[in-house]
């Protein structure tokens, strides 16, 4: 792509404007015919997986080149945003789907994909069904599964319960007893980074669901329903329980998830246990080996008197979408480029880094994985993460919320009050 004068002032202003490597955009990063890729993949062999895709795309397609980016979740979602605001996104970028990329969509910024599925139906026929939801807008589809089926679970230190006699939960009363034992032995029962804010929002996505089931947050979404629902107000009790029963190794409102915040808790084995999306696992066994042998996981427990089936699961089918930017000058191209990261190779990959890609008939060796494959095959509901599954601006009302229920400065009928306040002004 070749910038003329007029780009060059939009690269060196919006340089002076943010003075920040989020702010650089696809006219300023590409030259010649390079492909810039961005994606959110800094963890386990994945920037590695993604590397060799591209390679093997490079030495298919002559002539063809490639820049990738690989940028951790919170300032990749800056970088995104400021690129998209200055009309140079990338293009080709990942996404979480939901209400974040269908706002790009929505502004005419992504490319429609379908078109190009419909060329190629052996390669959209690869995938699981269910993967496609979290980017189809209007029947048409805007996004690429790619990463992993990932839902959060409770990972544990095996050892610390095994030496205090205690077994994995399965009721939200016999968790606050695993709590109760934990502080009488000076060990923090959960490890909880909450500064990025989504980690905390996993306990009340799930508390929400098993009180309520899953229509009660697609009622409040989609105008049949309101966030003031007691399932969303008894949600944020429960959560404000959990805190001062000691729930949380202290600090946990300003430690950093990206930087290892609540993992380092866990290999000290100051803190017994981990909400986490099961992507923490691949992660674990590559940064402290010796600890992923002391790692295994539970559901989320039940409530009883709750509505919600206890074999539920938040997540994703898809955990990363690939998708293209309206502006991308050679969408054949770029689409060529997305179907080798998402091809045999580019999946195997991702097996043998302990993810579970959203394509069918997987095989799996790790046991641990096995399981976590099992617990989804079984669920009757898996609820898309809040903050991806909202319009962005709603998405963060909802994380600042959580953030503040867990810091106690709201109470759960005011916390509910204020978000139901903003999803009236976000439908406006």
């Amino acid at each position: 792509m070749r910038v003329g004068k007029l780009t060059k002032l939009v690269c060196a202003a919006t340089w002076l404007a943010a003075i920040s490597t989020l702010s650089i955009g696809t006219a300023c990063a590409q030259s010649g015919k390079a492909i810039v890729e961005w994606d959110h993949q800094t963890g386990g062999d994945e920037p590695a997986n993604l590397q060799a895709a591209v390679a093997r795309f490079e030495q298919a397609n002559p002539g063809n080149k490639v820049e990738s980016s690989h940028v951790l979740n919170d300032p990749y979602k800056a970088k995104l945003k400021i690129a998209f605001g200055a009309a140079q996104p990338p293009c080709v970028f990942d996404s979480w789907g939901g209400g974040g990329l269908r706002e790009y969509v929505t502004s005419g910024q992504v490319a429609d994909l379908t078109p190009f599925l419909k060329q190629n139906p052996a390669f959209e026929s690869r995938f699981l069904p269910t993967s496609w939801t979290a980017v189809t807008t209007g029947g048409k589809i805007y996004g690429i599964p790619e990463e992993n089926i990932a839902v959060a679970v409770v990972f544990y230190n095996k050892d610390l319960f095994r030496k205090y006699h205690l077994s994995p939960p399965t009721t939200w009363p016999e968790l606050m007893n695993v709590v109760k034992v934990f502080n009488a032995h000076g060990v923090a029962p959960f490890a909880l980074a909450n500064k990025n804010k989504w980690t905390g929002s996993m306990y009340y996505m799930y508390l929400v669901d098993r009180l309520g089931g899953p229509g009660v947050f697609q009622r409040a979404v989609n105008g049949g329903g309101s966030f003031t629902d007691p399932a969303f107000v008894e949600a944020g009790k429960m959560i404000q329980d959990l805190v001062k029963a000691g729930g949380f190794a202290p600090g946990y409102n300003g430690l950093d998830y990206d930087i290892g915040g609540s993992r380092r808790l866990l290999y000290s084995g100051r803190a017994a246990m981990e909400l986490m999306g099961t992507w923490e696992a691949s992660t674990i066994r590559k940064e402290n080996p010796s600890f992923y042998q002391k790692l295994d996981f539970f559901p989320f427990p039940s409530v009883p008197g709750g509505k919600g089936d206890p074999r539920d699961v938040v997540g994703t089918v898809g955990d990363s979408f690939l998708s293209i930017s309206a502006q991308c000058e050679d969408k054949a191209a770029a689409f060529k480029l997305i179907e080798t990261m998402t091809d045999d190779a580019a999946m195997k990959g991702r097996v043998a880094d302990d993810r579970i890609p959203p394509i069918k008939d997987v095989r799996l060796s790790d046991p641990l994985m096995k399981r976590v494959q099992a617990l989804i095959e079984q669920a009757p509901s898996v609820q898309l993460w809040y903050d991806q599954e909202l319009p962005p601006r709603l998405g963060e009302r909802h994380k600042d919320l959580a953030q503040a229920l867990f810091g106690l400065s709201i109470t759960p009928e005011a916390a509910a009050e204020q978000m139901q306040e903003a999803a009236k002004s976000a439908a406006n």
